[in-house]
C-alpha cells in the first residue's frame, strides 16, 4: 500500500489496520464483479465506465466509501458498494492499485 502525500495520522492508520481480512478466493470473487465493467486489468471495455488500473489506492478506497454511502451517486456503484464490507473494499483499492497504467 502507498502512503504518499498522506497526514502522518492518517497514513498510521491505513498502515497498521488489515487491508486484507480476505482470502484468495473471495478477493478473487469481488474482482470478478468489479471487472464486469472495469476490466480484470483495470481497463474498461466502455468509453463511459473509468479506468481505474494504477490509480492510489487511498483515492479508490473513499470512492468506494463514498459510493456505498450515496455521496457520490451512481446506481450501480452504490449498489455495488452498499453489499461490501470495508475489508472489501480496501482488498479492490489495493488490487486495482497495484496494477500498471496502460
Amino acid at each position: 500500500m502507498r502512503f504518499l502525500n498522506l497526514p502522518p495520522l492518517l497514513a498510521l492508520y491505513f498502515a497498521v489496520t488489515p487491508a486484507l481480512a480476505l482470502d484468495k478466493t473471495q478477493k478473487d470473487d469481488l474482482i470478478v464483479q468489479c471487472a464486469a465493467c472495469h476490466g480484470a486489468d483495470g481497463i474498461a471495455r466502455d468509453a463511459e465506465t473509468p479506468d481505474i488500473a494504477g490509480q492510489h489506492d487511498v483515492y479508490l478506497y473513499n470512492q468506494l466509501k463514498a459510493f456505498a454511502s450515496g455521496k457520490r451517486p451512481h446506481k450501480e456503484m452504490r449498489f455495488m458498494g452498499r453489499h461490501m464490507t470495508d475489508g472489501d473494499m480496501r482488498a479492490i483499492a489495493d488490487y486495482y492499485a497495484s496494477l500498471p497504467k496502460q
